[in-house]
């Protein structure tokens, strides 16, 4: 097995712990070398609801990051790299074999999501046919990032993200007290992404999903591979996205 370099870029703050600690921990657990990276150099924090469910009141243990997630994140926030991550613009494309983009819904996944500079690195990956993986919300910074030919790099690619059915279920479940908290923005992902696509067809939502991966279950999460290209829709499809991923480097 090759080894690899990958980088994961994340927020200030905001992500969602299971979709940066679970594929974080695949890959180390196999040999990888993982690298961070954050708007300005600084340790990046979760989006604490997802670690403690403070707020989600009588959906806690549905909503919030299960116990894999949590370990995970747990581990993963002592290390060296997450706690000494790159800046968005001192990571060169030629320097990592993989780019794995972990999503998240609060309001501090904006600036990683509106990133001319993380969109111009994913592009660059796209270019150079490296591995690419983009997980709930992440894919709607892989579908911003544009070709040379002004299309996104999602064009004429299938995929998947957070469907819209996911996406508003659990607005409608805590939107009474937590107000806009899982709607990013006022156009649905789904939507968004579609858009971008040579085919709204092309955007593959999945079985129904009520219960999350583990892993000794990764089988019950989804996950849609084109090519080098390999996406995932919530936190559930976090074991068997990372699985993929690390099928991928073999």
């Amino acid at each position: 097995m090759l080894l690899a370099t990958i980088l994961i870029p994340i927020p200030d703050r905001d992500f969602d712990p299971t979709e940066t600690a679970v594929p974080w921990k695949m890959l180390t657990s196999h040999g990888h070398t993982v690298y961070f990276a954050t708007p300005d150099g600084r340790p990046g924090q979760a989006d604490e609801r997802m670690l403690s469910g403070r707020g989600l009141g009588i959906l806690k243990h549905l909503l919030m990051a299960d116990v894999n997630g949590r370990r995970a994140y747990a581990e993963m926030s002592t290390v060296q790299a997450f706690q000494h991550p790159l800046c968005y613009a001192d990571a060169k494309p030629e320097a990592f074999e993989g780019l794995l983009l972990p999503g998240g819904h609060a309001p501090g996944m904006r600036p990683y999501l509106e990133s001319s500079v993380l969109q111009a690195l994913v592009a660059s990956m796209f270019q150079t046919n490296k591995m690419v993986g983009a997980i709930c919300h992440g894919v709607l910074l892989v579908a911003r990032s544009r070709a040379a030919d002004g299309h996104s790099v999602l064009f004429g690619k299938t995929t998947t993200a957070l469907t819209r059915q996911m996406e508003i279920t659990a607005w409608a479940l805590t939107g009474l007290w937590l107000g806009r908290y899982y709607r990013t923005y006022p156009t649905f992902v789904q939507d968004e992404v579609s858009k971008a696509l040579a085919n709204p067809a092309d955007f593959i939502t999945g079985p129904i999903s009520i219960f999350r991966d583990s892993p000794s279950k990764p089988d019950l999460g989804f996950a849609v591979r084109d090519g080098q290209y390999l996406s995932a829709r919530w936190p559930g499809d976090a074991h068997r996205f990372a699985r993929e991923f690390a099928t991928m480097l073999l």
